[in-house]
């Protein structure tokens, strides 16, 4: 089979100059890889020129005519900007021209196109950013990672739906474990939210371990964890400015004499295994979940060793079939998220209530 991908090459904070060296080492290393490259094409022709890659047959231009930079507001993404390269890339993907669309352009804008262009599943009010954190045995699969800063209990209860879904798929474990994040791991603890979430998750079907702590994200405590988007960015943020401040220590200590250097030297293949374990540009790109087609966001700041890790992202969650098997155990489970709520003493107008949601707008601007 291949596998169509549609990039966004004029998202991020460097735009073509990232996105299409990625995209071009991507079907270089993946020859069942067909790749879209949106944007303005003078600028996408310009670099596959560079790369000697015009005439390759795995790479087609698409043109569009905006750009959404990655400070302008929601509104102006969803209602101005309709030629953008980032709405043009999602058209192709609701048109059925590809399978995904990765991008790494404004977080909040991303959001907010998909949702317009690809509309939600059903039982799905919002959408969430998932992302597979390292830990010390394997990954923990964490969301939401910036796209709803503010959520209700019954959002959080759905967002470990879709992490259930997500690791079910892609690992095969039949009753992955959900952790709720929290201060503590006691039930008392938390705001109102965190605990009405708490008994909505008991009240369920999932296999809920309870609360967890940010810690846990590392000890790989719980397959799953679900926080709201703030939390949830903050939480990400924090994981790589430490990963790279541990790096930059190690280098500094080891380049102080020449004695350190010639132990460095002597270290080497252990500080390259270090390296590659912690380091977050191979664990770029997370999924948009929720939506009737994948999405995967890459980081706004991502170079193209970093972007081609996003590109690769989207291409396995296509080969593995993630959006159908969400789907179906969405659809699934749609009975047992209702039960939650009603015996959990909840109720609240949304799709499990037997009318439409309404959603609030709760997207971060950038994350």
């Amino acid at each position: 089979m291949t596998v169509t991908l549609t990039i966004d090459c004029m998202g991020g904070d460097h735009g073509p100059s990232v996105t299409v060296p990625a995209a071009v080492q991507f079907v270089r290393s993946h020859p069942d890889a067909r790749l879209l490259l949106v944007g303005v094409e003078a600028a996408i022709r310009a670099q596959l020129k560079k790369l000697k890659a015009l005439d390759d047959p795995a790479l087609a231009v698409v043109s569009a005519t905006e750009v959404v930079a990655m400070d302008d507001p929601v509104e102006v993404a969803l209602r101005k900007k309709k030629d953008s390269s980032m709405r043009v890339a999602l058209n192709r993907v609701k048109d059925g021209e590809a399978q995904a669309c990765v991008s790494a352009g404004n977080t909040g804008a991303l959001m907010a196109v998909s949702r317009y262009v690809l509309k939600t599943l059903p039982g799905i009010e919002r959408p969430a950013i998932a992302f597979a954190m390292p830990n010390s045995r394997s990954y923990t699969t964490m969301l939401d990672l910036g796209a709803n800063v503010d959520c209700e209990p019954q959002h959080l209860l759905q967002f470990a739906e879709m992490g259930h879904a997500l690791v079910s798929a892609l690992e095969g474990k039949e009753r992955p474990t959900i952790g709720l994040l929290n201060i503590g791991e006691e039930v008392i603890k938390g705001n109102d939210t965190i605990k009405r979430a708490g008994e909505l998750l008991r009240a369920s079907t999932l296999n809920f371990y309870g609360n967890v702590e940010g810690n846990d994200i590392y000890k790989g405590t719980v397959d799953v964890i679900v926080c709201d988007g703030f939390v949830g960015n903050v939480a990400l943020k924090t994981s790589e400015g430490l990963a790279q401040m541990l790096s930059d220590i190690i280098k500094e200590e080891f380049g102080r004499s020449l004695l350190t250097k010639l132990m460095a030297l002597a270290a080497m293949p252990v500080l390259m295994r270090f390296r590659r374990r912690v380091d977050p540009r191979q664990y770029n790109g997370a999924a948009l979940l929720g939506l009737r087609s994948l999405v995967i966001k890459s980081h706004g700041s991502a170079d193209a060793y970093a972007f081609e890790w996003a590109i690769k992202r989207g291409y396995d969650a296509v080969k593995n079939g993630v959006l159908d098997r969400l789907a179906r155990a969405m659809e699934e489970n749609a009975g047992s998220l209702e039960q939650a709520v009603r015996e959990s003493g909840g109720g609240y107008p949304g799709p499990f209530a037997g009318q439409p949601a309404e959603p609030r707008a709760a997207l971060s601007p950038k994350a």
